[in-house]
């Protein structure tokens, strides 16, 4: 007469089976929260911007940020010409556009700017837009805070600046405070 029941071999198969499928559900949505472009975009925005900060101390001249809704680039003030030009012979302060689901939000004294994106086809005659975001010669720059946004998940990281220039920023996982 047979028994009714599982062998320990088919019990050890279905809980093999469980732990690879939670495993990978567990991979692919991330224990934390956390969504690592989006803090890699932040810190590299946080350190260009205090790097910048301390080349205006030591250089005396004036730099900028320009935004647009999915790209940014780092400009210098160039008082001979009157204009803000753009810093691409520099690699790390070039044009740099975000990956593809990142968008910008900014606000300046607490009110959100609308970002345009930027013609590039202009003539080089004609001057690009002021920086919404300047950090002075003197080491004053805009009170600013720039977030992204992924589009899909909503989830968002931002870089705080201050009015003396001190640049703080907040990851992905720490809660938003609605204001």
């Amino acid at each position: 007469m047979r028994s009714k029941g599982f062998t320990l071999v088919e019990i050890l198969v279905v809980v093999v089976i469980m732990a690879v499928v939670i495993s990978l559900a567990v991979l692919s949505i991330g224990v934390t929260g956390r969504d690592a472009q989006l803090d890699e975009e932040t810190r590299r925005i946080e350190g260009l911007m205090g790097l910048l900060h301390e080349r205006a101390l030591l250089e005396g001249r004036d730099f900028g940020l320009r935004i647009e809704p999915t790209a940014y680039e780092f400009v210098v003030y160039e008082s001979r010409r009157d204009r803000w030009l753009a810093m691409d012979q520099e690699h790390e302060f070039r044009h740099r556009v975000l990956p593809k689901g990142l968008s910008f939000q900014l606000q300046l004294d607490s009110q959100i700017v609308v970002l345009k994106a930027i013609d590039r086809n202009l003539p080089s005659d004609q001057a690009l837009p002021t920086p919404q975001v300047a950090i002075a010669a003197s080491g004053e720059g805009t009170p600013f805070r720039l977030t992204l946004v992924r589009e899909q998940t909503n989830a968002q990281a931002s870089v705080d600046g201050d009015a003396l220039g001190k640049i703080s920023r907040k990851n992905s996982d720490q809660p938003v405070k609605r204001t």
